[in-house]
């Protein structure tokens, strides 16, 4: 145990998860260096967040540029650029149809619960459906709506009034023949909450992950969501598809919903939004965002200068270098390297993803699908003591989710995916 690890033992709570038990304390693009001098191709990108590599340099110049002009006024008291030329660019970024606007908050938990405010705000009615095994957050109603107990949950009820799950098409353990029987159930399901369980009258949004990130980046047939956009506009309620863990090119689409041809209401952003500054967002039509109490929504450093600032700076260079279509070239290779293992290994149950946005599900057995959870663990410490860092997921804890930075070279993503498939030998 090194020195920052007791200090981690004598004073942080107990409540505060860990992965791996090492200390880094510096890091470039897809590399990690710890307090003893060890590297780690880093395949978590901090959750998700590190889409253009850790230390970038022109996001290091961006902040420091605005470091030495403004670092916080708060957007309540005056205007300041940095947060209108943000709202502007994710106005015209973000493909929603019509007008749009944005406001800014601090993470994704902020965003997620925002958008359900608002949601019931503009609409008048107070009920959120939100989806089984779906993370949305630790704030109460962000975490009211996270479809999870454990390990979430624990000990913080009472949750927030007015919020009911419904089934998530998580394809790969439902008992049905195919994707399209599987959006049939679950849709069917929905209906039924909606128009028995609940009513029309009483239900604000639909809040949807368009990929479950938390869950085992669990992909959902192209129907489903397209059906859910119909069954949402058929019933007056608003659709807000939650992309803090999916926007930004992760998928190889800016945003995770353009890959299915829908037309949302509301987006919320974090994580990549600002590579790692504390930023998140809400970007909606103008119709609902426009009409929200002056005061009801906001806080005190949300939309900081210095954050988006950088986040400015992100989206350049996501067009600049064409960052989307990276993503997809490198997630074919991904594909390619993860089919390879499926074949080798029978305790892979399924792998599953989009882009730079992959899983493996590990099962004791590809017949009963039984979750191999311990197995799970052992290869993620085998991997970190092989220079790789990985983190899992999953309803059961069985999932190793793998998203390196968009920025990584192909050596070192094919180097991460060798090192992963020699610790499954090892562990196996």
């Amino acid at each position: 145990m090194d020195k920052f690890s007791k200090l981690r033992q004598e004073y942080v709570s107990t409540g505060v998860p860990l992965e791996h038990p090492i200390t880094i304390v510096r890091g470039k693009n897809e590399y990690l260096y710890d307090s003893e001098g060890r590297a780690y191709l880093d395949f978590t990108s901090g959750i998700g967040v590190t889409n253009l590599g850790h230390v970038n340099d022109e996001l290091v110049s961006a902040a420091i540029e605005q470091l030495k002009k403004l670092w916080h006024i708060c957007i309540h008291i005056t205007n300041y650029p940095t947060y209108l030329l943000l709202a502007k660019e994710l106005a015209e970024s973000i493909p929603i149809s019509g007008s749009k606007m944005a406001a800014f908050f601090n993470s994704g938990a902020e965003a997620t619960e925002n958008a359900a405010k608002i949601a019931r705000q503009a609409s008048g009615k107070p009920y959120i459906v939100s989806f089984i095994g779906g993370f949305h957050g630790r704030t109460l109603l962000a975490l009211t709506m996270t479809g999870k107990y454990k390990p979430y949950k624990i000990g913080f009820e009472p949750l927030v009034p007015s919020v009911v799950h419904a089934p998530y098409p998580y394809c790969y353990r439902l008992p049905v023949k195919d994707g399209e029987d599987c959006t049939s159930i679950v849709l069917s399901i929905l209906e039924q909450i909606i128009n028995v369980s609940l009513s029309p009258d009483v239900v604000s949004a639909i809040i949807v992950e368009p990929i479950q990130g938390e869950g085992g980046f669990i992909v959902p047939p192209k129907q489903f969501l397209r059906e859910l956009e119909r069954l949402a506009r058929r019933n007056n309620i608003y659709l807000v598809v939650d992309e803090v863990q999916t926007g930004y090119c992760r998928t190889g689409r800016f945003m995770a919903f353009e890959h299915y041809g829908i037309d949302p209401d509301m987006v919320t952003l974090g994580k990549a939004i600002a590579n790692g500054l504390p930023l998140s967002a809400v970007v909606g039509r103008k119709e609902i965002l426009g009409r929200i109490e002056p005061g009801s929504i906001g806080g005190t450093y949300g939309g900081n200068p210095v954050a988006a600032a950088v986040a400015l700076k992100v989206i350049e260079i996501i067009k600049r270098e064409n960052l989307c279509k990276r993503a997809e070239e490198l997630g074919k290779i991904m594909e390619e390297k993860l089919d390879e293992m499926y074949n080798k290994y029978s305790f892979i149950g399924e792998h599953r993803g989009l882009g730079v946005m992959r899983a493996l599900e590990l099962v004791k057995s590809r017949e009963t699908k039984e979750p191999a959870k311990k197995l799970t663990k052992k290869i993620i410490e085998e991997a970190r003591r092989n220079g790789l860092l990985l983190i899992k997921a999953g309803y059961y804890s069985n999932v190793i989710r793998l998203h390196p930075p968009l920025t990584i070279s192909e050596e070192n993503l094919i180097k991460g995916l060798e090192i992963l498939d020699k610790a499954m030998k090892a562990s196996s």
